[in-house]
């Protein structure tokens, strides 16, 4: 069989020809995956033509089996013209659209689903189609240049054609025409393209003269002054009032030379001198303890952070053996783990727990503050410095500091520093949370509507609409590509959330309009 049909890749190269000087924003090209499903190459060619309205061009050929001694063929060309009605925007959601199909078809030997054409499963019929349909779609952003679309829809036609017996398909049985109903149906895959602005038409020279009308003054809109920051999940809300979190990026293992007290934002719990039997009620345990408590049940209630690493270092203050002292750091540390997980559940893995020992490193720091403090013991504490920084023999360093100034200051320092170091120390927790790619989305959208890249600008912010933080960029976006149903709306959303961009929007949109 020959095809003596138009040259559907002339009318192609003619659409898209056609699609230069228009006003549209953007071009589509789109690939149906059920059309596929038939082995059959198609291809979809769309433009904008005014916010609500764009016209397309769909084309599938299936040339083979090209042996027309075969039984089973599904042989045809279709061309198909369309226009759309996109209720929201031609970008996204809600389209409806009427179509003509034209097809001329050699197909015999097929079983169509549902028991659709049941005619050509035993015979071939070969002729032309001419159909009118109706159909509705929905569209889906996937990303900033592809959308996937779903249509639905039905069509009523006129075809004439010639029966075959489907032996080898040879003789004539009858040529015959008939009217016929028939459903559409589409999943497509889109790729957007985006146009330029049409060259204005040629005129004729002619001169007229029209009274000046005085423009109304530009809007000027701000799409974002501030770029929306990460959203890291209710452990980064608690954070801001709890700095015992801490991001799993700020994690360092224990080592004895960490000046503890130093960092900022750790909880201490504290513990009878010379006992590792955990109080809740010695000296500010409780309140302290329920706020660990409650820290690690939010973030693990969370499901956009997560709690990594409990962090807890056990100290002992410089006084007695080492090896006792060594024992109660390690007993102080297991007590204050054991009790969170009695609060909590909280697996073995998740803790750091490490005996700090006798805190040296905290006991000098603490005295070099006193020092710098001009204390009037200052000249006392630097010759405690010095036996520290010179004595390596922690058991004759001690014994020094017991003889200094016969024994006077070793008792001033009982009184006013040793007794802060008997507790368990330290505590911090370590979290993570789920990267904020909406946040990510949105920024790098403000900076095209910033560069007057709106239908791209746009494109990205129909994948993250839901976010209230887009709203004020969105709105701007609508307003740039001729959608202003939608502008206001996205104006007061955003600015009912606070954003001083949204406001100050508004405010100049609500004045335009009163002009």
């Amino acid at each position: 069989m020959k095809y003596k049909l138009i040259n559907h890749q002339l009318i192609l190269v003619a659409f898209l020809s056609l699609s230069q000087g228009l006003w549209a924003q953007k071009v589509t090209v789109s690939n149906n995956l059920l059309y596929d499903a038939t082995l059959t190459p198609n291809l979809r060619v769309g433009v904008r033509l005014a916010p609500h309205w764009s016209m397309g061009l769909t084309a599938g050929y299936r040339p083979w089996p090209t042996d027309d001694t075969k039984t089973r063929k599904y042989r045809h060309l279709l061309v198909s013209p369309s226009l759309r009605y996109w209720k929201d925007s031609v970008d996204v959601h809600h389209f409806f659209g009427t179509n003509f199909i034209y097809s001329h078809y050699n197909v015999g030997g097929i079983t169509f689903p549902f028991g659709l054409y049941k005619s050509v499963r035993n015979e071939r019929r070969e002729g032309d189609l001419y159909a009118l349909g109706l159909f509705y779609g929905y569209s889906w952003p996937l990303g900033r240049r592809w959308n996937f679309e779903a249509l639905i829809g039905a069509a009523v036609g006129y075809t004439k054609y010639k029966r075959f017996q489907c032996g080898h398909c040879g003789e004539l049985l009858a040529k015959e025409h008939k009217l016929f109903a028939m459903p559409q149906a589409a999943l497509n895959i889109v790729y957007n393209i985006p146009g330029r602005p049409a060259k204005p038409l040629p005129v004729e020279e002619t001169v007229v003269v029209v009274p000046p009308v005085p423009e109304p003054a530009p809007i000027r809109f701000v799409p974002v002054l501030h770029a929306v920051p990460d959203f890291t999940g209710r452990a980064g809300q608690l954070q801001e009032d709890n700095p015992v979190l801490a991001h799993i990026s700020a994690y360092k293992p224990y080592d004895r030379t960490r000046i503890l007290r130093k960092e900022k934002g750790a909880l201490y719990v504290h513990f009878e001198l010379g006992k590792s039997m955990l109080h809740a009620d010695f000296r500010e345990n409780q309140p302290t303890l329920d706020r660990i408590v409650s820290i690690t049940r939010q973030i693990l209630a969370d499901t956009t952070s997560s709690v990594k690493k409990i962090q807890i270092v056990g100290l002992a203050s410089i006084e007695g053996s080492i090896a006792g002292n060594e024992q109660l750091a390690q007993n102080r540390a297991l007590a204050l783990q054991r009790y969170l997980q009695q609060q909590v559940s909280v697996p073995d893995a998740m803790f750091d727990t490490v005996g700090g020992g006798e805190a040296w490193a905290e006991f000098r720091d603490q005295l070099n503050d006193a020092v710098a403090s001009q204390s009037q013991q200052a000249a006392a504490l630097r010759e405690a410095i010095s036996i520290i920084d010179s004595e390596s023999d922690l058991d004759q360093r001690e014994r020094k500091l017991h003889q200094l100034d016969k024994g006077r200051t070793w008792q001033y320092l009982k009184e006013h520093i040793l007794k802060d170091q008997r507790n368990s120390g330290y505590i911090r927790i370590y979290y993570d949370y789920v990267p904020d790619k909406a946040a990510a989305t949105i920024n790098e959208a403000s900076e095209l509507l910033g560069k007057g890249q709106y239908a791209e600008a746009l494109q990205m912010l129909n994948t993250v609409r839901t976010d209230e933080r887009c709203q004020n960029a969105l709105g701007v976006a609508l307003w740039q590509t001729g959608q202003k149903e939608e502008t206001l709306r996205c104006f007061r959303r955003a600015a009912a959330q606070g954003n001083a961009d949204a406001a100050e929007n508004l405010r100049q949109l609500e004045n335009a309009t009163k002009e």
